[in-house]
């Protein structure tokens, strides 16, 4: 029996005999039309009686038997996504400018570029990243553990938002800040989370130390 995590699996539930879900990293939610059929034909192939668009913008194919799942990945072509354990998970980004008329800011070429350097990395808790493209905040900024949003200045960055069973909304934590800038105030920030929480999520560890507190320590 696969545990959570293993081969790229999502162990579910309610049946007899136990099956399994993999979702493919989907970066940012952008999809090419070949893997949407590679998808769809790996369904067909092993049977998967359902595929769930997930609320991370993955494609979870759902049903799988342990002995289909590696050639499932295999027949894919596709890393798997980091839908379990103690790490960033997928960066969720609303359409910018390059879709959205009312964007500010390019949020997918800055949700990808988030997406390439920590997608997957190992933290003291799971994390969850938003960027959107304007104060609209699509990507749902205020439950992100981490995010930003466009301004006409640049990016604006948010921490300590948590969905879970333990909601919270994201505290601003700076404004108005140039590419390049956000880049390492984003580095700064994971590194600080990484010195400063003891096993919990951003939102808990703002909240033990005091805003006030990480915010001087983080713009100091």
């Amino acid at each position: 029996m696969l545990k959570d995590g293993e081969k790229g699996v999502i162990r579910q539930r309610g049946t007899e005999e136990i099956t399994y879900a993999i979702a493919p990293h989907i970066p940012c939610g952008l999809i090419s039309p070949n893997q949407l059929r590679a998808l769809a034909d790996v369904a067909d192939k092993y049977k998967v009686k359902e595929l769930k668009i997930t609320s991370a913008a993955r494609i979870a194919l759902i049903g799988l038997e342990e002995e289909q799942v590696e050639p499932a990945w295999k027949d894919l072509g596709m890393d798997p996504g980091y839908a379990v354990g103690l790490c960033v998970r997928s960066v969720k980004a609303c359409p910018g400018i390059q879709y959205c008329r009312l964007a500010q800011q390019d949020s997918l070429e800055m949700g990808m570029e988030l997406d390439k350097r920590y997608n997957g990395m190992a933290l003291p808790s799971k994390m969850k990243m938003g960027v959107s493209g304007c104060k609209i905040q699509c990507a749902e900024n205020c439950i992100k553990d981490l995010s930003l949003y466009g301004t006409p200045k640049g990016w604006s960055v948010m921490i300590g938002g948590s969905g879970s069973a333990w909601p919270r909304l994201a505290d601003l934590l700076v404004e108005d800040l140039p590419w390049e800038e956000t880049l390492v105030m984003i580095a700064r920030i994971i590194d600080y989370y990484k010195e400063h929480s003891k096993r919990e999520r951003m939102g808990r560890m703002v909240e033990r130390l005091g805003f006030e507190k990480v915010q001087a320590d983080l713009l100091s």
